[in-house]
């Protein structure tokens, strides 16, 4: 199996041993089936791309066709230790229910996303006055899947205002590595947030 990205190992080592997980927009899979062979975890990926579903399939993942926009009604209170969403609160209509929701069905999350404050986004609208790409936003402004610009001060305004408690907050460069500076200017310095949350 090939390695994790940096970013999904930090994910992975947040997750403990034998934990139930459920994994919100998986992708191929490869997350989850690291935490079912590393961590012995146990769970479920949703995914809505037929190809993702296919690839996790393929990954030996159990993975149900799910629209995030329709929210988690199919799960039952406190049904998992451990909820993650990685790369994909930026692409839901609605990030603030589908947090609560996260909050409901999970004793704790993980959440990914990339921030939009970095100062090289900031740079290429200020100079270039065009929307911004680069490696952690790859996608031209027409085609891209994120519908919600989050920035490390919007998702840190919105989980106080959700009552979800922040136990711990990383920040990546685009290259996947820790920013030197990052720890004191995140929102300017990180590209790539990752936090650990739980119920306030």
């Amino acid at each position: 199996m090939s390695p994790l990205r940096a970013d999904l190992e930090i994910v992975a080592n947040w997750v403990e041993e034998g934990q139930r997980v459920l994994d919100l927009g998986c992708g191929d899979g490869l997350l989850l089936r690291h935490l079912f062979e590393q961590r012995r975890a146990t769970g479920y990926g949703l995914e809505i791309d037929p190809e993702g579903i296919s690839q996790s399939i393929a990954n030996g993942i159990n993975v149900i066709e799910s629209d995030l926009d329709k929210g988690l009604a199919d799960f039952e209170d406190d049904a998992f230790d451990q909820v993650i969403m990685t790369q994909t609160l930026q692409a839901v209509q609605r990030p603030d229910q589908l947090l609560s929701e996260m909050m409901r069905v999970g004793r704790t999350g993980i959440v990914t996303f990339p921030n939009f404050a970095h100062y090289r986004l900031r740079w290429h609208i200020a100079v270039r006055g065009r929307m911004p790409m680069s490696e952690a936003l790859s996608y031209a402004w027409y085609e891209t899947p994120n519908i919600h610009f989050c920035t490390i001060r919007d998702f840190e305004a919105l989980c106080e205002a959700l009552g979800i408690h922040i136990i711990e907050r990383r920040v990546l460069s685009h290259d996947l590595k820790r920013p030197l500076i990052g720890g004191f200017m995140p929102n300017l310095f990180g590209e790539i947030a990752l936090y650990r949350i739980c119920r306030a």
